[in-house]
């Protein structure tokens, strides 16, 4: 059955596009090569944690929203988003063979006058130089002539009810201006405002500095929190004092770790258009490497806090609170939680975890104890550790009844815990 529109990639991107798609009244079809999305949106769940409700999945299928794993069904629409992960592989270079996965099954059904959309977090050059050639290859059509080509990157903040598709603004890069209006037209359905890229290289750059923005500040306040650690300076007061500034300061504050979607990248040398000589971002490497570093510095004031209370990592019971990336989302991408947990183990410390939205979890594949009662579980701890300060949590309280509290978001009441 021809549909408007084709949603490549049913993830922490693709599935939010296709919500906004069914409820502006678009004729929607979801492809994803792997059966486990399709399977679980048949049965009315979400196959990302944190991106839908399972009411809001039930409402996309019965507004006419069709998951699929039939490749044939790219060949009948008129708009096509591919929004395949492309994530950052062992070499730290991106990832984009899911994005050469889904260019070649579009490509070999592509017919003219289509729009094909790029949404992946990608480095520039990619649309032009790697997905062009694989769309053009596959269909014998080309790019600009007889399909419309243009970058879109994903925008969206998981988890924020406030901010969504249709209130944030929508940059797109076409290939030519014809690309660049017919991706308009079809986001002016979805969004208030769209915003013109000269072409796709500045839209897939403006991911990457947003991306990069978010880590190297993050890594910036991560550092002077150790520094003020160590000079006996109260970092969250100085935020505080900080932001109170009404120019040229944009506050964030220091954490156990950067999860997220939004990898950090160095477009200088990507490995699908050449290298850059000379080009590096070295700000971006080092917020990378410093960032890295926290889950060992929170190991490092677990171990403090624990010999000046007279016991050891080794045997010491550790209550982990929130395990996901973001606050009061079920998302765990890259949280640093599971890292924390697997070198306390190692160290012989015995887990345990609590987090309201996550009622499974596993490192290295044997499930962690989770607690039932939370008051309960950190009045027994040698040691509870806040990584995620989900809005449920009584921290005032929490404080009272834990033995010993690390709070590495700097969320409970200023003397009530041992802050990061």
């Amino acid at each position: 059955m021809p549909a408007d529109l084709a949603v490549i990639g049913l993830g922490h991107l693709g599935l939010p596009l296709a919500q906004a798609a069914v409820t502006a009244g678009i004729d929607t079809v979801g492809y994803d090569p792997d059966p486990r999305p399709y399977a679980e949106l048949r049965a009315g769940r979400s196959p990302v944690e944190g991106a839908l409700t399972a009411s809001e999945v039930r409402r996309m299928l019965s507004g006419g929203f069709r998951p699929t794993t039939d490749a044939a069904e790219l060949g009948r629409v008129r708009t096509a988003v591919i929004c395949s992960p492309a994530p950052l592989g062992p070499d730290r270079a991106v990832d984009l063979t899911a994005l050469g996965d889904a260019a070649r099954a579009l490509a070999s059904r592509l017919r003219p006058h289509t729009t094909v959309l790029l949404e992946s977090a990608v480095p520039p050059g990619t649309t032009e130089t790697f997905l062009r050639p694989l769309l053009e290859e596959g269909s014998g059509l080309v790019a600009g002539r007889d399909f419309h080509l243009a970058c879109s990157p994903g925008r969206l903040d998981p988890g924020n009810r406030t901010r969504t598709l249709a209130n944030t603004p929508k940059v797109i890069g076409g290939l030519t201006p014809a690309c660049t209006e017919s991706a308009a037209a079809f986001y002016g359905r979805l969004t208030d405002k769209v915003v013109r890229a000269r072409g796709p290289r500045e839209a897939e750059m403006t991911k990457v500095l947003e991306t990069n923005f978010r880590h190297v500040n993050i890594a910036l306040v991560n550092e002077m929190a150790v520094l003020c650690h160590d000079l006996g300076v109260d970092f969250w007061d100085v935020i505080r004092c900080a932001e109170t500034k009404p120019f040229g300061f944009q506050p964030f504050r220091p954490g156990p770790g950067v999860g997220g979607h939004g990898v950090p990248v160095d477009p200088g040398c990507p490995p699908h258009v050449g290298r850059t000589a000379g080009h590096p971002l070295r700000m971006v490497s080092l917020a990378q490497e410093i960032n890295d570093r926290m889950p060992s510095y929170v190991i490092q004031r677990c171990a403090t806090l624990l010999n000046e209370h007279g016991k050891s990592v080794r045997g010491a019971r550790v209550l982990l609170l929130g395990v996901t990336y973001k606050p009061d989302t079920a998302d765990q991408e890259a949280a640093p939680a599971r890292e924390i947990a697997t070198r306390l183990m190692d160290m012989g410390a015995q887990i345990g975890y609590h987090d309201p939205h996550v009622l499974d979890w596993r490192v290295r594949e044997r499930p962690v104890p989770r607690a039932d009662s939370l008051y309960e579980a950190a009045a027994a701890a040698d040691l509870t550790v806040l990584l995620q300060q989900h809005r449920t949590y009584d921290l005032q309280g929490l404080a009272v009844k834990a033995q010993l509290l690390l709070d590495t978001r700097g969320a409970t009441p200023a003397g009530a815990a041992h802050r990061l």
